[in-house]
C-alpha cells in the first residue's frame, strides 16, 4: 500500500493519502491521490488561473513506472479581489494511471508532487509518495472523480471549432468561435498549450447565439510571435455543473 507523506503546512491544513485502485483491462494500473482540505482552504487545477500555482508531478523515483497520466475530475471557478483562479476545495481524488515497463511485475511508486494551497495566503505543500502496487481496492471515490471529468466535445455535441490568431507586439491574439449549447451560468473558457511557459490570459467570453466566441493573449518569454500548432491547443469550457474538453482547432 503507497504512502504519502506531507512536508509544508501542518496537518490541519491538508491531509493527503495514496486510494488503491485496480488493473485495467490495457495493463495499466489505476490508484487515486485524494487531497482533503481545512475549512476555507483550496487547491489548483492543472490551469490554475491568474494567481494560482499550477500542481508538479515529479515520477523519476519510481520503478517499473513507464508513464503516470493525471486524470483531472472537473474543476470550480473562484473570484476573489478581481482574480479568477481555477480548483477544488474540501476534498479531491485525483485518479492515477500508471503504465508499468514491465506488464505482470509490482510498481515501486516513488514520487513527489508539488502544489499550492491557499486562502488568505498561499503556502507551497510537497507531498512525496511512495510505496509498491498494485494493492487491490474498492475504487468508487476514484470511479467517481473519472466519471466527473469534464465531457468530450464529442459527447457533448460541440460543433465547429474554428480559432483566429493575430500577432500583438509580445506574442499572440487567440479567439475561438466554438459551436456549443450554452453551459449555464458563468460560462468560463480555458486555453492550455503543453508549453507551461508560455503566459495566458483570462479568456473574455461573448455570446453569438449558439456560438461561444473567448479571446486570449499569449504571451512567451520571448515577449514576441510565434508559431502555433493547433493540435497543441486544449479549451476547456467550463459552466454551472457542466464541463467540455476540446483539444485542437481549426487555426484561420
Amino acid at each position: 500500500m503507497a504512502q504519502a507523506v506531507l512536508a509544508g503546512p501542518p496537518d490541519d491544513v491538508l491531509s493527503a493519502e495514496i486510494l488503491p485502485g485496480w488493473q485495467t483491462a490495457d495493463g495499466t494500473y489505476m490508484a487515486g491521490l485524494k487531497l482533503r482540505l481545512a475549512p476555507g482552504w483550496k487547491t489548483y487545477w492543472r490551469a490554475p488561473g491568474d494567481s494560482g500555482i499550477p500542481p508538479r508531478f515529479d515520477w523519476a523515483g519510481s520503478e517499473n513506472v513507464a508513464g503516470v497520466e493525471v486524470h483531472w475530475p472537473t474543476p470550480r471557478v473562484f473570484s476573489s479581489n478581481g482574480l479568477r483562479t481555477i480548483g477544488y476545495e474540501h476534498e479531491v481524488v485525483l485518479p492515477l494511471e500508471l503504465t508499468p515497463r514491465e506488464h505482470g511485475q509490482p510498481l515501486q511508486l516513488d514520487a513527489r508532487v508539488e502544489l499550492g494551497v491557499c486562502q488568505d495566503i498561499c503556502l507551497p505543500i510537497e507531498l512525496h509518495l511512495s510505496g509498491l502496487l498494485p494493492a487491490e481496492g474498492r475504487g468508487e471515490s476514484i470511479r467517481a472523480a473519472l466519471a466527473a471529468q469534464p465531457e468530450s466535445a464529442r459527447a457533448a455535441r460541440v460543433g465547429s471549432v474554428a480559432c483566429t490568431v493575430e500577432a500583438i507586439p509580445d506574442g499572440l491574439r487567440l479567439t475561438a468561435e466554438i459551436e456549443v449549447a450554452p453551459l449555464g451560468r458563468n460560462e468560463t473558457a480555458v486555453f492550455e498549450l503543453s508549453d507551461s511557459s508560455i503566459w495566458v490570459s483570462e479568456a473574455l467570453i461573448a455570446r453569438q447565439g449558439g456560438r461561444l466566441v473567448a479571446r486570449s493573449d499569449l504571451v512567451p518569454v520571448t515577449g514576441a510571435p510565434f508559431a502555433l500548432d493547433r493540435s497543441d491547443l486544449r479549451i476547456t469550457l467550463l459552466g454551472e455543473g457542466r464541463a467540455i474538453d476540446i483539444r485542437g482547432c481549426a487555426v484561420r
